[in-house]
């Protein structure tokens, strides 16, 4: 699996934008529970499927592997992996990686980022403390 910085994430996914076909360019997940995507934000463009979801809170490996694949379209197409602080995305980027997926990468510091000492995210790093696209409902 690929770390990349937000920054680096985002000039991928334009630059694939740019010179690929759809059905080439990496698909944008975020693995986040739906209601963390669409209250907390997300990146433009993102498909949210859960890694877990309330109220079991209990990862299901092949079963996210599988909604990934749907959405996909081929094991090989680039995944790139978003959560909260970029700890979610590695334990799912490996389960996508074991399912035979070929090209993971996920966001290090997700969209929130690390803890600061007051306990609050967005104000050390992540997607959205660098200023990159974001949306929220």
């Amino acid at each position: 699996m690929r770390h990349l910085h937000p920054r680096e994430a985002w000039a991928w996914l334009q630059q694939a934008r740019r010179s690929l076909p759809a059905s080439q360019q990496p698909l944008f997940v975020d693995v986040r529970m739906e209601i963390e995507s669409l209250y907390v934000g997300r990146p433009p463009g993102v498909v949210n499927i859960p890694w877990y979801e309330y109220p079991d809170l209990t990862p299901d490996p092949p079963g996210f592997a599988r909604k990934v694949l749907q959405e996909a379209g081929s094991l090989q197409r680039p995944i790139l992996l978003i959560c909260r602080s970029g700890k979610r995305t590695l334990d799912a980027g490996a389960a996508l990686e074991a399912a035979g997926f070929t090209d993971v990468a996920h966001v290090v510091h997700g969209f929130e980022g690390e803890l600061d000492e007051h306990f609050h995210r967005s104000s050390r790093n992540g997607w959205r403390f660098e200023g990159l696209p974001w949306e929220q409902m």
